[in-house]
């Protein structure tokens, strides 16, 4: 039996079933209705063997604005790494998101809702968010900001930022917003590698009770930055602050500075011309700054919104993110290019407790929340008693992203917080592609932490290491044909070098070379053609000759109730090749043990029982937590470089860094135990 879009009606473990509205009334039911279009499988297959055919129709679809059409979708006669897209088209960001609702009468409409640390509470509606963003885009031009010159935007996520990268996206500048958390050289090399040619700040933030200076921490940082003419300074805290006299000026006084200009044209920009700069994680090596479109970053994003979350009207939208994520532009564009509402919120998921929140999501009658799987473990840690005090009855859509799930974590968001009622969009893409290579259709049935299939209009497949297509088994994730919001490459030094030979070189001696995208994640699909992410292929474990990922390890580890948290790392092993070490974390519920067995004992037995002896680790350590970025990744090639005591390129995106010196630490103690039984 199959539902009427092309799902398996019969298999006990697909846990969500698409049913009535979402059949019936969904925005991607509609376009394949539109399209005479009879099953998902269908669509799927349409939009990426005829990629002219969906993204022209998409963009029709979506009533995204020319200032002038384009002639051609695309020219890809220099090779798949150049692609052109949109091609003699002209068009703004700036006119999609703000200008043209302005038109059309919806000023009144809130664009979104501001949430601060602090319980300060803030509406933005449309025709503010435009009088802001101009009265900003005036003192840019006014202070000499030009078409492609760098704006860096560093600080908490409050309106303020919103402002900024509109104000300078309006103008044909360059938005570069940056994690709030990063420290003074961090920020430093990011405005150095983009050449910024001014920076929004603040004086601080507050932070889980606290107040974090932060225009002090970097006044002597941004002093190397030759390029930077001007920072401008919100005063958050209303702290005194070191002010340089030549450089620096306060937010108001900044509004000032351009009052005498009457208008400020939003600027007719070629298709290609650079939108954002966002800067991977960089916990590996030197931090990588992609660029992104106008026309690419708002196809894809007003894309991924309407069709795989299924945004309305009169939704609002709530992701758990940070502004200098990619999921927090990715959000912000998509949504107001719909003409939609969207919440930011600029403090922790557990302060001032864990309630905050599903505080939000109840005050603002939230439809579609997304958050991390990390987050979603940490919260598990408080049960789910403290669910039942808040009416989460408005959500119809879950999302998720930023790194694979283990199947009790993923159940007890979709059971908890979902009530069962509501899909769990489960995206996987990445800060290069500003969107998702793999995602589900709320059409679709799902199984526990599966992503669904291809995106749409993206030409998905999954290779072995000889570059064959493969299923049933584990292999690299690859996309074959060329989409809109591909980055444009690297900025800095050899930035073409590196783009192809991080992205199009893992085939050097093949005839894919240079044809084929590598994204570096491990995935499967089963025999129901469902998609499974299980993490990184650079952090594949192979123990005497098999390949595993470290994803199925931790989820066995973590399916053991004592366990809130786990990452496994292969290191090199002269008899079986790498030998696996685990960190745990303990839940609230501590091991039970008997007798003279150790905890590390316990969980080594739990997990050869249910993986075999061949998986099982060979240390398994205890740490207070695991080290995350800043958008919630655990980096495991970091982990494994400083149990090694390797040398560390960089490591200003660890939210949590003192951890990394536990890791280092209980490896040491390791060694001297060993050297002592010698």
């Amino acid at each position: 039996m199959k539902n009427q879009y092309g799902g398996n009606m019969k298999e006990n473990d697909f846990i969500w079933q698409p049913h009535g509205d979402y059949l019936n009334k969904s925005n991607i039911a509609l376009f394949m209705k539109r399209w005479k279009i009879k099953t998902y499988q269908e669509l799927i297959k349409r939009s990426t063997d005829d990629i002219k055919w969906f993204w022209n129709a998409c963009v029709k679809d979506l009533k995204i604005e020319w200032f002038k059409k384009y002639r051609a979708l695309y020219d890809d006669t220099n090779g798949m790494p150049w692609t052109r897209w949109f091609l003699d088209g002209k068009i703004n960001i700036v006119h999609n998101c703000l200008d043209r609702h302005i038109r059309d009468g919806n000023g009144d409409k809130t664009a979104f809702y501001w949430e601060s640390d602090d319980g300060i509470s803030k509406k933005i509606s449309y025709k503010e968010l435009y009088d802001k963003v101009n009265s900003i885009a005036k003192s840019l031009v006014k202070s000499g900001i030009s078409k492609n010159d760098v704006v860096g935007i560093y600080m908490s996520f409050t309106p303020e930022t919103i402002i900024a990268m509109f104000a300078a996206m309006k103008i044909g500048a360059v938005a570069l917003p940056i994690m709030s958390g990063f420290g003074p050289q961090a920020l430093a090399e990011r405005l150095k590698i983009a050449e910024a040619k001014i920076l929004f700040t603040s004086d601080g933030f507050p932070l889980r009770g606290k107040q974090i200076e932060l225009k002090n921490k970097i006044n002597e940082a941004v002093k190397i930055i030759t390029t930077l003419k001007k920072i401008v300074v919100i005063k958050r805290l209303n702290k005194k602050t070191e002010m340089d006299e030549k450089r620096d000026i306060f937010w108001d006084d900044f509004i000032k500075l351009g009052a005498d200009i009457k208008t400020t044209k939003t600027a007719i920009l070629d298709s290609e011309h650079p939108a954002l700069i966002l800067f991977t994680s960089g916990t590996t090596g030197k931090p990588k700054g992609v660029i992104h479109t106008h026309a690419g970053a708002l196809t894809q994003t007003a894309k991924e919104i309407k069709y795989y979350f299924d945004y309305k009207e009169k939704d609002v939208f709530f992701w758990y993110t940070d502004l200098g994520w990619m999921m927090a532009p990715w959000e912000i564009i998509g949504v107001q290019c719909l003409g939609g509402t969207y919440v930011i919120f600029e403090g922790k998921p557990d302060w001032p407790n864990h309630h905050r929140l599903f505080e939000i999501i109840e005050k603002y009658k939230v439809n579609t929340f997304g958050i991390a799987p990390t987050a979603i473990r940490m919260l598990k840690n408080f049960g789910n008693e403290f669910l039942r005090e808040h009416n989460l009855s408005y959500l119809r859509i879950l999302g998720s992203t930023g790194e694979s799930w283990d199947k009790e974590s993923y159940l007890w968001y979709f059971k908890n917080i979902g009530g069962e009622k509501c899909p769990i969009i489960n995206i996987s893409g990445g800060t290069e592609i500003f969107g998702c290579f793999l995602s589900p259709l709320p059409i679709m049935p799902l199984k526990p932490c599966a992503l669904g299939g291809p995106g749409l209009g993206m030409d998905i497949d999954v290779f072995d290491d000889t570059g064959k297509s493969i299923r049933g088994e584990t292999g690299h994730l690859v996309c074959k044909k060329p989409f809109p919001s591909m980055t444009k490459g690297f900025i800095g030094d050899n930035d073409k070098e590196r783009y192809i030979e991080t992205y199009f070189s893992h085939w050097k001696y093949s005839s894919r070379r240079k044809s084929i995208w590598h994204h570096g994640d491990l995935v499967k699909i089963d025999e129901d053609d469902s998609w499974f992410l299980y993490g990184r292929s650079d952090d594949v474990i192979k123990v005497s000759g098999r390949r595993v990922g470290p994803s199925e390890i931790e989820e066995c580890l973590m399916s053991n109730e004592s366990v809130k948290e786990a990452v496994a790392i292969g290191i090199p092993d002269e008899l079986k090749g790498e030998k696996i070490i685990c960190f745990v974390c303990f839940s609230v519920r501590w091991p039970k043990l008997t007798g003279e067995e150790t905890a590390e004992e316990l969980l080594k037995k739990y997990v050869s029982e249910k993986l075999g002896k061949i998986l099982c680790p060979d240390n398994i350590y205890f740490i207070s937590a695991l080290p995350k970025t800043r958008s919630g990744k655990i980096p495991r090639k970091l982990i494994k470089k400083v149990y090694l005591h390797e040398k560390i390129d960089d490591i200003s995106s660890i939210e949590n860094p003192s951890v990394l010196q536990e890791i280092e630490l209980l490896n040491m103690i390791k060694i001297i135990a060993c050297k002592r039984k010698e």
